[in-house]
């Protein structure tokens, strides 16, 4: 195969899905394993063997930590990360041992729209009409699958909400960063720093854990790695409205999973309400994919090449 084929192929729509499919399986395979391990170990215990023992998975990126210098400023908004990461994954971790996975998987479809709430609110970005009706439908779809007062609420419900809401706010730290610091010097000093916020809630209750617990919490760590390869290579290959509706999957599988491994009944509210939360974030993804193509077009760069493409020096190149 040519090297203009491989090109084409690693760039993609299908190239992208497919990414995004496995990237799905590896996350939802994670989570069962970190549930099959349930109370075997407690939860903060748990949450920090998982990190610690995704650390060799960080050797390539190493030549890139030596490289980069940190200011004050970056050690404290990395440090701000880390603490918000490592009180989510514990909530996380404690969601997943009391209510099902669908339900888990469900209220984490949350992520995006507090992420475009907190851009909002904290970073000045606009807010239209359309984008807070899709938030509101986002919200309204959280409601359908917790269904409070026509059912008891979990205190893991409780947990995963609280969840949603600090991953993003990491996220919103990250976008902060990005501008400043290379994507795998983020990453890195997350998986390091995620660890050393555990370890005070972890030591207290420390058990000593067994062999086979082991082994699923390393399987664990290899997958979430994984996940987040595969998830970068999909946006990589297609644009993210192209690859956001595959994540939907995740949903599906963790309710088959649930029922067929741990015996959880399958709701149809859990489903409905999941699918309605993925609407709204798939609603918001093209308004912004759109928003960008428009910025773009206007530039004055971007004019100039469009008048350049329509010129009678043309080869019929441009696209829209």
């Amino acid at each position: 195969m040519s090297m203009a084929s491989i090109s084409r192929s690693e760039g993609s729509p299908v190239t992208g899905i497919g990414w995004m499919v496995a990237a799905g399986l590896c996350f939802v395979g994670m989570t069962v394993l970190i549930k099959a391990v349930g109370s075997a170990l407690p939860t903060a215990q748990t949450a920090l063997l998982r990190f610690a023992l995704g650390l060799p998975f960080l050797l390539p990126m190493l030549p890139a930590l030596r490289r980069v210098r940190l200011a004050p400023r970056h050690w404290r908004l990395l440090g701000l990360r880390a603490v918000l990461h490592s009180l989510g994954v514990g909530l996380w971790f404690f969601a997943i041992t009391r209510i099902p996975l669908g339900d888990v998987t469900a209220i984490n479809y949350l992520n995006p729209i507090w992420v475009t709430l907190g851009a909002a609110l904290l970073m000045g970005e606009s807010l239209p009409p359309r984008r807070l009706a899709a938030v509101g439908v986002a919200f309204l779809g959280a409601l359908i699958v917790l269904r409070p007062g026509l059912r008891e609420i979990d205190p893991g419900h409780v947990a995963m909400l609280g969840t949603a809401v600090l991953i993003a706010s990491g996220y919103l730290v990250v976008k902060r960063l990005s501008n400043e610091l290379p994507a795998e010097v983020i990453v890195a000093m997350l998986s390091l720093m995620v660890p050393l916020g555990l370890l005070p809630f972890a030591l207290p209750v420390w058990q000593t854990p067994e062999l086979m617990v082991l082994v699923q919490l390393c399987l664990a760590a290899g997958l979430g790695t994984s996940g987040h390869y595969a998830m970068t290579r999909a946006f990589a290959a297609a644009p993210l409205t192209v690859t956001q509706p595959v994540t939907f999957l995740q949903l599906v599988w963790a309710v088959l999973i649930g029922a067929i491994l741990f015996g959880e009944p399958i709701d149809p509210y859990t489903v409905l309400g999941g699918g309605i939360i993925m609407g709204a974030v798939m609603f918001i993804t093209w308004r912004e994919a759109r928003a960008r193509r428009g910025l773009t077009a206007a530039t004055p760069d971007a004019m100039a090449l469009n008048r350049q493409a329509s010129g009678p020096d043309a080869r019929g190149s441009s696209r829209d």
